[in-house]
């Protein structure tokens, strides 16, 4: 809305055009914002120059709002999206937001609001604010961090070892420190932060100098916080203690779990210790169920990826199987299949290591091979449990490998993974495995191999043309698509691509959120034909063209043209 207000002056007469011109070439040399111009060179008042803003842009002017804002209305926009786009919510009325923007007439800023009102389900209405009304909802939000930083002062005092004091009495005080309000505050942030950020895990890393504290964010460590190393035997004796394991165990690595509401949501925790030279490292799954449990769209999955999914799906008996690296998203879209399986009148029985996401109506069972109750000793059981589907977490060795493939031939739905690098590489696999080659293309349904990759950022989304080389990639491989994938996404003369030119909201990279990528492998008679004799992997690569299988490194280059993620990530996660 360049220049609105000295446009609207000028037009009522209020000012006259010398003037009006002058004030222009001012503002012009500055590169500020009309509004930050007026109010900073004290041309106007602010009230009246949000009036006339209002009158504009036919947005109500709020100038008074709430003295407090609940937290729970706050954590609706966080700081950073607050601060970029200046925006705040200010009251709730049913399921209604009153949100107040300083810049409504920013296209940008109503992108992200609509983005985040989606994902977070609330409906809103734009209401006007001057700089005044925003900076005081602002320190609203800073308030928060402020409570974090008088925790913390209150653990560093309580924590100030004693002259005389026995490492015993030391540990009996720090178990009684970490369930006082200072060390439960800073562990409740540290986890609330996490779940807010969309993080997967929290590394609790002590180093020489501080204790580190860092969040995996779409597969990219990031330092969040760097606290006193005299602080971390409390933070680790308190996530010990919420985890049930032993405090006074420090030699060795254990396992825990934990759960905790955050904004009435059930959240899960995974937690792992871990012995270093410089003391316990403790690492923290994230497991919130809004992110881990979704439907195949969710995803990434389309087109015949997504046909083949549903088909498989249906069958009353097989294997699906998943291959891919570990992080790479495989028990997710197990997951994804439990969720579509799920039913009143099905037995669905899970083997698991460990235990990720609970699923009402599932039979769920960790592992425990320290009490040799590994996959292969739970499958002889599960058999017996009358299940009509069975999910095995992963398939390690000949023996699970044997009892999952005769699971499959006697009438269960079997899901499963492995550690191969694609679809194809499956069937050599378990073959190495011992399974022999016949009962392979019976037991066998679909292979899906994956990865993981960054999605562009929707806050700082940006188009641009390639040239060069870029774009002769990408035209090269778009010809190599087969033809009903090309009718997915179509390449008009110019085309274009997208990109995150970085925000605050993204932490500069241009990347938030991650979707999958996938190659899906069918059995066929073709493939057993070619599994009954010496084969070489060119022989499956001349199948998979036969079925119109893409593979993931194609089904990334629809998600570059479709604006989805960047040729560089593609790239990255299949080591072009």
């Amino acid at each position: 809305m360049p220049n609105k207000i000295i446009q609207y002056l000028t037009e009522k007469g209020i000012w006259d055009k010398k003037k009006a011109a002058e004030v222009e070439y001012r503002l012009k040399q500055t590169g500020k914002t009309e509004e930050e111009f007026l109010l900073e060179e004290k041309v106007m008042p602010e009230k009246e120059i949000f009036e006339i803003k209002s009158q504009i842009l036919g947005i109500p002017y709020r100038r008074q709002v709430p003295d407090e804002i609940p937290k729970e209305l706050l954590k609706i926009l966080n700081e950073e999206a607050v601060q970029f786009y200046k925006m705040v919510p200010i009251s709730r009325k049913d399921k209604t937001i009153e949100i107040g923007m300083v810049y409504p007439e920013n296209l940008e800023a109503q992108e992200a609001l609509k983005f985040l009102a989606r994902e977070k389900k609330f409906n809103y209405e734009v209401v006007l604010v001057d700089f005044s009304t925003f900076e005081q909802i602002l320190k609203q939000y800073k308030g928060i961090k402020e409570e974090v930083s008088k925790a913390l002062e209150q653990l560093e005092e309580q924590l100030k070892v004693k002259p005389a004091e026995s490492s015993a009495l030391k540990e009996v005080r720090l178990e009684r420190i970490s369930e006082e309000a200072p060390i439960t505050k800073m562990v409740a942030v540290i986890l609330r932060q996490a779940v807010e950020g969309k993080a997967s895990d929290i590394h609790v890393e002590p180093t020489r100098n501080n204790l580190r504290i860092r969040y995996r964010k779409d597969g990219i460590l990031h330092t969040s916080l760097i606290l006193p190393l005299k602080v971390h035997q409390a933070i680790v004796t308190r996530i010990k203690i919420l985890s049930n394991l032993k405090i006074d165990e420090t030699r060795i690595p254990q396992d825990g779990r934990f759960s905790i509401k955050i904004d009435e949501i059930t959240i899960d925790f995974r937690v792992s210790t871990f012995p270093t030279t410089l003391g316990e490292k403790v690492a923290i799954r994230v497991l919130d169920p809004r992110e881990g449990i979704k439907s195949f769209e969710g995803l990434g999955l389309e087109g015949r990826n997504l046909d083949t999914i549903k088909e498989a799906v249906k069958k009353p008996y097989g294997m699906i199987l998943t291959t891919g690296p570990t992080g790479s998203g495989k028990t997710t879209t197990l997951y994804a299949v439990l969720r579509f399986l799920n039913k009143e009148g099905v037995n669905i029985v899970t083997l698991e290591d460990p235990v990720e996401y609970y699923i009402e109506g599932v039979n769920q069972s960790q592992v425990r091979p320290e009490i040799n109750y590994t996959f292969a000793t739970g499958l002889r059981s599960i058999v017996r449990q009358d299940p009509d589907i069975i999910m095995v977490g992963e398939i390690r060795d000949a023996e699970t490998a044997s009892l999952a493939v005769h699971a499959a031939l006697t009438g269960h739905i079997v899901l499963s993974t492995l550690h191969t690098n694609n679809a194809i590489g499956a069937i050599p696999r378990l073959i190495d495995l011992g399974i022999e080659p016949f009962l392979l293309a019976p037991a066998i349904n679909t292979i899906i191999a994956q990865r993981l990759v960054r999605r562009i950022c929707p806050y700082c989304k940006e188009k641009f043309k390639p040239e060069g080389k870029l774009r002769e990639d990408i035209l090269k491989e778009y010809r190599n698509l087969p033809e009903d994938w090309r009718k997915l996404v179509k390449i008009s003369t110019p085309f274009y691509l997208y990109r995150g030119k970085g925000c605050k909201k993204c932490r500069n990279t241009g990347y938030l959120g991650r979707v999958g990528i996938f190659e899906f492998f069918q059995m066929t008679p073709q493939v057993a034909e070619i599994i009954s004799k010496e084969f070489t992997e060119t022989d499956f690569l001349k199948e998979a063209k036969r079925q119109g299988m893409i593979f993931m490194r194609q089904d990334g280059i629809i998600k570059v043209l479709k604006g989805i993620t960047t040729l560089e990530e593609v790239l990255r996660v299949t080591k072009l």
